[in-house]
């Protein structure tokens, strides 16, 4: 596989912020779809896909996240012009006759007390692969964890079958809102390589 050029890195890593405020242009919905199209081909276990995603388009939608939003989040959901709802769901694996024809067993590997840990594990997998796919089509994100996931899932997913994982804001970020870079690890604080 072909190594891409230094300005799509930069576009997808180097030079992508967590964004705070937003300006006042539009989402498409066209582009919602483009993102998706890119994030559902990143790999999953045996191709599960349990993410789930709910976008808010308008203010009155986005005003029925706004209570359960922490504090600090409150202000960059209100203003953003799209935030996305990450979900995932609890009964996936309902799916995978379809997603995993090779093996007519595949479905029963998920079920039980494998469902919940390859949800979640596997829809933040999908969460990643969603902001790359937005970063990489030129939008920014601002996503984010401090929320009452139970109030987002009652209001959102009133069928109990999906739960939140973390909302995204997205559309263009307005550069005057961008906090400093915060520091990394280095590769040796963070990594290591055995030999043997």
């Amino acid at each position: 596989m072909p190594e891409v050029n230094i300005e799509a890195l930069d576009t997808i890593f180097r030079n992508a912020r967590s964004q705070n405020g937003w300006q006042d242009k539009p989402v498409s919905t066209e582009q919602l779809h483009r993102i998706y199209d890119l994030m559902k081909m990143g790999p999953t276990s045996a191709n599960c896909s349990p993410l789930r995603i709910v976008f808010l388009t308008t203010p009155q939608s986005i005003e029925r996240l706004l209570p359960a939003m922490s504090a600090g989040n409150q202000e960059k959901t209100r203003t953003a012009p799209v935030v996305a709802i990450l979900a995932y769901d609890t009964q996936f694996y309902e799916n995978i006759p379809q997603l995993f024809p090779h093996n007519p067993d595949a479905r029963n590997w998920f079920t039980g007390s494998a469902a919940e840990p390859t949800a979640f594990r596997n829809s933040t997998l999908q969460a990643a692969y969603f902001m790359l796919a937005a970063r990489a089509l030129g939008l920014d994100c601002g996503p984010m964890s401090g929320f009452d996931a139970a109030q987002v899932e009652a209001t959102f997913f009133a069928d109990g079958r999906h739960r939140a994982n973390f909302i995204c804001a997205m559309g263009y970020g307005d550069p005057a809102k961008v906090m400093e870079r915060l520091p990394r690890l280095s590769f040796e604080q963070a990594c290591r390589i055995e030999t043997d």
